[in-house]
Order: structure tokens, then C-alpha cells, then sequence
């Protein structure tokens, strides 16, 4: 069984050593860089296999805000570009958490956390990016122009790729596979099998606003998820 690997982008050395140890004993290896550059510079690697299998961002960094890094990452070459965020933020600063899964951050915790929260959110992460949301067949999902394939974790329209983040493709797939069936916030995330946000909380239509810049024509006039006032979303059946 191979041992995950993290990136912990994090300018307080004492508490990255804490969450290592903890981690550690938890079956996960961190690595640790104290800021923004110096995190950046250890995804720029040739061999994509020593690449991290999630990054741990701090919003507060001694260089570059957590943001911009961010931004970076989701524009680094290849395989680093995909890598999953999972993103530090102040506690009680909503609009922080909001820009940052609009520039492609997976998920957020605020300081203070708890390890046990910290691993959990890790831990579901990686499941999504390793096994997907939900148990499907390897054959891909297609409506008209779009093409969703599950097996490569890919997303076309028109032939053309689209870029999503790890938790928004499995957002995706979980509406597509129930495509007619309205479904509320929470009944989307219970599929993903992701953590449990409030009901209030705008995480979640974030990313419905991400996956719909990808994958609409137009994203302000949407025809594949629309969104059912006072209840959820649901995915449009018709073909393009």
C-alpha cells in the first residue's frame, strides 16, 4: 500500500510540525515549505510521480498571499495543474473561503482546526481523487457535445477540454448520472461523499458557478444545471 504524499505550504514551522507528526502517525507523509515561492518551486518538477498528492495551502504566506498561489498552481504545466488544494483560511472570513474555490480551490478549514477535522477533509479528498464519487461504469457519460469520462477523470466540450478541480468533476458526475432528478445541496454532497456544509454555506454554489463557466456556452443562461429556486439543482437531460 503506498503511502500518500503532502505539500504543506505553511509559514508557522511549529504548527506544520504538529500537523506532520499527527499526520504521520496517521499514515501520511508531509513535506513542508514556509512560503509561497518556495511551495511552488517543489511542484515544478520533471517526473510527475514525485508530485504531491495534495497540497495543504495556508491563505497567510510571509511572500505571496495563498491566493495567488493558488492561481499558480492551477496554471502550472501538466499533472501539477490538477493536484487537489485544500486551503487554510481565517476563521469567521466567508468571502475568503468564496474567492478562493473560485480560483480552483478544493475545499477550505478555518483556523483554528482540529487534526482530526484536517484528516478527515484530507482523507475525503483523496478518496474522491483516487475512486471517484460513486461506484459507476467505465463507460463515459455523454450529453450532445459533452463528454464526461470517469475512468480519466476528463471533461470535453466540442472536443475541447475543460478544467475542473477534482471535487468539482465529481460534482459534475453526480449530477450527470441522476440527469432529470432534482437534487438539493445536501443530497449533491451526501454523493460526493464530501463533508457536510450548511445549508447557507455558498461553497457549493461556487463551484456550480465553476462547472458551469467549463462546461455552458453560456454560463449566465445555463441549459445542463439549472438551478431550482429554493431546493437545488438538477442536470438537464436534453441533448445539444
Amino acid at each position: 500500500m503506498s503511502v500518500h504524499h503532502l505539500l504543506m505550504i505553511e509559514d508557522d514551522a511549529r504548527l506544520a510540525e504538529m500537523v506532520g507528526e499527527y499526520l504521520g502517525q496517521n499514515g501520511l507523509k508531509l513535506e513542508h515549505r514556509g512560503d509561497g515561492l518556495s511551495g511552488l518551486a517543489a511542484l515544478q518538477v520533471i517526473d510527475p510521480q514525485t508530485l504531491p498528492d495534495l497540497v495543504i495551502l495556508d491563505l497567510m504566506l510571509p511572500d505571496i498571499d495563498g491566493l495567488e498561489v493558488c492561481r499558480r498552481i492551477r496554471a502550472l504545466p501538466g499533472a501539477a495543474a490538477q493536484i487537489p488544494v485544500l486551503m487554510l483560511t481565517a476563521k469567521g472570513d466567508p468571502m475568503d473561503r468564496v474567492i478562493g474555490l473560485e480560483i480552483g480551490a478544493d475545499d477550505y478549514l478555518p483556523k483554528p482546526f482540529e487534526p482530526r477535522e484536517l484528516l478527515a477533509r484530507i482523507r475525503a479528498i483523496l478518496r474522491r481523487q483516487g475512486h471517484g464519487a460513486v461506484e459507476a461504469p467505465s463507460q463515459a457519460l455523454r450529453f450532445g457535445s459533452l463528454e464526461i469520462d470517469r475512468d480519466a477523470r476528463t471533461v470535453t466540450v466540442a472536443g475541447q477540454a475543460s478544467e475542473l478541480t477534482s471535487y468539482q468533476f465529481d460534482l459534475l458526475v453526480a449530477l450527470a448520472e441522476r440527469a432529470g432528478r432534482v437534487l438539493s445541496r445536501e443530497q449533491i454532497m451526501e454523493a460526493v461523499r464530501g463533508r457536510e456544509l450548511e445549508a447557507f454555506d455558498r461553497s457549493i454554489d461556487v463551484h456550480m458557478g465553476r462547472i458551469r463557466a467549463a462546461i455552458e456556452a453560456d454560463p449566465k443562461a445555463p441549459k445542463r444545471i439549472l438551478t431550482v429556486r429554493g431546493v437545488g439543482y438538477v442536470f438537464a437531460k436534453q441533448q445539444d
